[in-house]
């Protein structure tokens, strides 16, 4: 196996065209055209993880958080960047990185998250817009069961919770070959009328390229009549958090044991509701998500659980939410185990590790 077959079954998880603008995600550094042996999966790398993947036999990590995430201009080994990757040259090891990308998508970081809390009717907390368009093609009455069929296998229609979403509208259409044509419908410089369905459907931007190219291949007609219009529509499978409901209400009291129970974390940091209020619905943001609160207050939630939140965010919260902070690794250290669960079933002849580092650089006296 490839290392390029790992990194096509990620990116069919978590396309790179969800990262955030500011991210690096993706192969670090590393040939995807060489054989896989092992892969290492972590949070954070670090040289204690490298000499793991070294021990284990690994010549591919994937992590979490991208290392390389500011440009480098030389490589001395004068910090613990280059130290790790001239040593990862050396040692043959790839790297990939899966940050906000993982992030953003619903059965991603925030899912796992939400999973731990076992929340129910979880969707995505801020939707993200831009990342549709909506792609419109016209094909004869007879053929756009079979070429719809093939157009959604593509990607295109899904809306949601729902697949195979199209809009249908039948019409006449009228053309004319010219002499270098090669019709399936009329003749040669005579006008031509069809029967013809007007065909709608949602495409993501980052694959309407190859949705296109699906199209072309399996219409009947010579040449393809669409266009495609970019929709400001949220995606609602793609975007930052997530917000769910708890079983069963909690008091303020049960709600914060219960994080620290299921996330072995000895200590919270939170602001907020009363001791009489109660915790139904939930919204939650691994990593750094204090910019949501307002989304969260928006759409109700009664607890927002986040981390990095800094001390004048926390009066931002004005008694209406319990906003709770639960540390940047406490909220994600779980992402690496998650990503070995969605791996282990299609990398069946290669060695898949979790890495047993802790790579916490924060300690608690």
């Amino acid at each position: 196996m490839k290392a390029q077959e790992l990194i096509d079954i990620l990116e069919s998880w978590a396309p790179p065209a969800y990262q955030e603008s500011y991210d690096n995600v993706g192969v670090l550094w590393g040939d995807p055209a060489e054989e896989l042996k092992g892969v290492l999966l972590t949070l954070d790398l670090t040289e204690e993880v490298l000499d793991e993947a070294v021990a284990r036999d690994c010549n591919w990590i994937v992590a979490h958080h991208p290392i390389l995430f500011k440009a480098l201009k030389r490589l001395s080994g004068g910090s613990y960047v280059e130290r790790i990757l001239l040593k990862a040259l050396r040692k043959g090891i790839g790297v990939y990185a899966l940050h906000t990308n993982l992030d953003n998508i619903r059965e991603g970081v925030n899912q796992s998250l939400a999973s731990l809390l076992e929340l129910e009717q979880v969707c995505v907390l801020e939707p993200k817009v831009g990342l549709l368009s909506q792609l419109t093609f016209f094909c004869p009455k007879n053929d756009v069961k079979a070429v719809l069929r093939q157009v959604h296998d593509a990607g295109a229609g899904r809306i949601g919770n729902y697949d195979f979403c199209s809009f249908q509208q039948e019409g006449r259409g009228y053309f004319r070959p010219g002499s270098e044509a090669d019709p399936r419908f009329g003749r040669r410089g005579e006008l031509t009328e069809v029967e013809e369905v007007r065909v709608e459907v949602l495409v993501p931007v980052h694959i309407q390229d190859h949705i296109l190219a699906v199209l072309k291949r399996v219409h009947p007609y010579e040449e393809v009549a669409y266009f495609s219009s970019p929709l400001y529509n949220a995606h609602q499978g793609v975007g930052m958090g997530q917000l769910g409901i708890l079983a069963s209400p909690l008091s303020v009291e049960d709600f914060l044991g219960l994080l620290k129970r299921v996330l072995s974390v000895s200590c919270l940091r939170y602001t907020g509701l009363g001791s009489d209020r109660m915790i139904s619905r939930v919204a939650i943001c691994g990593g750094s998500g204090s910019s949501l609160l307002g989304v969260a207050l928006r759409r109700g939630a009664d607890a927002y659980v986040t981390s990095d939140i800094k001390y004048h965010e926390f009066f931002d919260a004005e008694g209406k939410i319990l906003f709770c902070d639960i540390g940047h690794y406490e909220s994600e250290s779980h992402v690496k185990s998650w990503i070995f669960e969605y791996l282990r079933d299609k990398l069946h002849k290669i060695a898949l590790h979790v890495s047993e580092v802790d790579t916490n650089p924060i300690s608690y006296a």
